[in-house]
């Protein structure tokens, strides 16, 4: 199918149709795929699912191929015990249900799916960042073994002084996290 103009009619000369460029009636209504007597039949099928623009795409594949290759360059460098826990941190989630009753105890409202899942992302991240300090006070203090409610504590507060506060808006209504 193609428009008045000639062009192959896809969902990307589409666009470039709505954005001021006359178009005829027949351009306005894509067939959907595998259906419509098209002379075509199998060609062109993936230029009727959106896409994005070659550059943008390729830009995407590049920085993901990067991300990989940065990802497994750190992995190899990791000691056993570094290795145990990314993989723990990497297999465990919040679960999504218990971060919506939270998500509504605290705002008084119904958090959607997606809401929660963002929320449970930025938890696990804190948490991450946590664990990774009272590691480091671990360490620091040449202790081993587990983590005890002291190296979290510290922990905390450390992380306090580096970001400044963490909670509420309104410290006088915010609960004490890790307190004796």
């Amino acid at each position: 199918m193609t428009t008045a103009a000639g062009t192959p009619l896809n969902l990307t000369n589409l666009f470039r149709l709505s954005d001021g460029v006359a178009a005829s009636s027949t351009a306005a209504y894509p067939r959907a795929a595998g259906l419509g007597g098209g002379d075509d039949e199998g060609e062109g099928d993936d230029e009727i699912l959106p896409a994005m623009a070659d550059d943008d795409y390729s830009a995407q594949l590049s920085w993901q191929s990067q991300s990989k290759d940065n990802l497994k360059v750190l992995m190899e460098n990791f000691s056993p015990d570094q290795y145990d826990r990314f993989e723990a941190y990497r297999r465990h989630a919040l679960p999504k249900q218990a971060v919506r009753k939270v998500i509504q105890q605290v705002t008084g409202q119904q958090a959607s799916q997606p809401v929660a899942q963002i929320v449970a992302g930025f938890a696990k991240v804190f948490v991450g960042e946590i664990v990774e300090k009272a590691r480091q006070v671990q360490a620091r203090r040449g202790e081993t073994g587990p983590l005890s409610p002291d190296h979290l504590r510290e922990a905390y507060r450390m992380y306090q002084q580096e970001t400044g506060n963490v909670g509420a808006a309104r410290p006088v209504r915010a609960k004490k996290l890790f307190v004796r």
